[in-house]
């Protein structure tokens, strides 16, 4: 087990996270098929409630307690970092406990408050029993999320990496072979096959926390030489003191997420109504408008903002070590290499996940009259995400959380402002009216995050010179990929009818893209300068089919 630097820590923590993302998404394709349309109801009755308990009781422990380890450690204080961890374990089994009591027990009351007295689907029955047993699974994830900020706040990622995808393999394999088991095989109720299903995210989380436990353990010579390293004259810092910083480092990170829930609760108020009774459109299309943009496109976006979810988890011990050694010109150049990383990665994928809609909305959920459509567009708001999640989550590292509040409520403010006003104005120009709704939320995401880049630029002098550098060569490589997709359309289809068919397709278009991407940032030594030759080096040495001539190269 080794440290890794910023830059290997970033790019392992994105690669479990970004497999885990396409894990997520691509088992819907099969457990569909398999559960239909009431079942799949009957699964997000349950997980939307799961989610709600699941951040109350983890709280914004894995980034608070990845935080504070790093800060401790970084200062030689290893009881201190000690503390914190066993203090960690603590609140999250105790608040995991208090969720699942509650969940458990009053699930036939949340049940009858999602179906009330509909009839001729989902019963009540139906909806208590996949809540009550997805509820096991908070007795594990924010333990799990502890040990996970435990070994992140020592800059050890690839364990907390394989297990973020060792769980989210165990969870699929579960909902996809245990439902069809149960539902074809065994011929079991739907209520009982849903329920199998949503099992998998309990099981799949104890076998992540169980391997976290063991690599602890095994490794346990490890944490102590470095315990004995530390020759620092160690303070006396009480629980309490421990438990109050934790609680000061959760708060931000926990409303950053509320503030990007409100975000589609405004959606949720104001897109539907705006578009049935202020401009015409049936009930049924604005409501499919609206699915799409609260779920069924999201989860095309959570694979672009998996990038900054990377960074984020690789930065926080890196960056907050440094600030605490007072290396100012390290947290500079971290805050810079962060961006320029986002940039180099998002703004092509988001690009051309954009052209490539339409087949890839076929070969996900089949025709639709707005799908396409929507996501072409809305997968620009994970790029404005990504934009606000990193700069924000850097101002609050460098504890400016004053900064963090205005900047999350100036967002919030513009998207409450704009939201109207530009589904209409999208309509009068003959813009499809949604675009509207969707420009609010990036314009909300950029004041956020330009409100804490000027604040940085100004408090901590970071120079954003070399960043605009390497943006504008990758802007000019992302247009050249663009101009050639664009034209290579008019000579093959750019979609199918048949789902199968637009896979290949869409890897065909994907791989041309890739190569003429990579080829000019290459040429105009962009990759190189902001990952660094030696991280390159390294990539390129574990690369099977090119070790050998990038070795006779080096």
């Amino acid at each position: 087990m080794t440290k890794n630097n910023f830059m290997q820590g970033a790019f392992i923590a994105t690669l479990g996270i970004v497999i885990s993302k396409i894990l997520g998404i691509l088992y819907v394709i099969p457990f569909y098929q398999i559960i239909g349309e009431q079942g799949g109801a009957l699964y997000g009755y349950a997980y939307n409630i799961y989610a709600i308990f699941l951040g109350i009781s983890t709280a914004g422990l894995p980034l608070a307690i990845s935080k504070i380890i790093s800060e401790y450690h970084t200062l030689g204080y290893e009881n201190a970092k000690e503390e914190s961890f066993k203090l960690g374990k603590q609140i999250s089994i105790g608040l995991g406990i208090l969720c699942f009591v509650v969940l458990f027990i009053f699930a036939p009351q949340v049940a009858q408050l999602i179906i009330g007295d509909i009839e001729g689907g989902n019963t009540i029955d139906d909806v208590t029993l996949v809540i009550r047993v997805i509820s096991t699974a908070v007795l594990v994830v924010p333990a799990l999320s502890v040990y996970r900020g435990y070994f992140q706040g020592h800059n050890f990622m690839t364990p907390t990496s394989i297990s973020q995808v060792l769980e989210q393999i165990v969870r699929v394999l579960i909902i996809v072979i245990g439902s069809f088991m149960a539902l074809k095989v065994f011929h079991l109720s739907l209520k009982t096959s849903v329920g199998i299903a949503v099992f998998g995210a309990s099981f799949g989380a104890l076998i992540s926390c169980l391997y976290l436990i063991v690599k602890l353990r095994k490794n346990k010579k490890q944490f102590d030489k470095e315990k004995e390293v530390a020759k620092v004259v160690e303070p006396t810092i009480r629980k309490k003191e421990i438990a109050m910083k934790l609680l000061m480092y959760c708060f931000p990170f926990i409303m950053i997420d509320i503030f990007k829930s409100l975000y589609n609760s405004v959606d949720m108020v104001t897109l539907v109504k705006t578009l049935v009774n202020g401009l015409g459109y049936t009930a049924v299309d604005a409501e499919s408008v609206m699915s799409i943009i609260s779920t069924w496109g999201s989860k095309f976006n959570m694979i672009v903002m998996a990038i900054a979810s990377g960074c984020m988890v690789s930065l926080i011990p890196n960056l907050t070590a440094s600030f605490v050694e007072n290396k100012m010109d390290d947290v500079r150049h971290k805050i810079n290499q962060t961006f320029q990383i986002l940039l180099l990665v998002t703004v092509p994928m988001t690009v051309g996940i954009s052209i490539l809609a339409k087949p890839i909305w076929m070969v996900f959920y089949g025709n639709s009259t707005f799908g396409a459509s929507v996501i072409a567009y809305y997968i620009f708001v994970a790029l404005a995400t990504a934009a606000f999640t990193s700069s924000i989550t850097i101002v609050q590292l460098l504890k400016e959380y004053k900064i963090v509040f205005i900047s999350l409520f100036s967002g919030l403010f513009a998207k409450i402002l704009l939201n109207v006003p530009l589904i209409y104005g999208f309509s009068k120009l003959g813009v499809p009216a949604y675009y509207g709704a969707i420009t609010a939320s990036i314009l909300g995401y950029l004041v956020s995050a330009a409100i804490s880049i000027v604040y940085l630029h100004y408090k901590y002098q970071v120079n954003y010179e070399d960043t605009v550098k390497q943006g504008l060569n990758i802007l000019t490589a992302t247009i050249a990929m663009v101009i050639v997709l664009l034209l290579l359309g008019y000579i093959l289809p750019t979609s199918f009818a048949s789902r199968l068919l637009n896979i290949p397709l869409i890897i065909f278009y994907g791989a041309i893209g890739c190569v003429i991407y990579i080829a000019i940032t290459w040429k105009s030594k962009t990759i190189e300068h902001i990952l660094g030759i030696d991280f390159i080096n390294k990539i390129m040495m574990k690369i099977p089919i090119i070790k050998d001539k990038w070795g006779k190269k080096l």
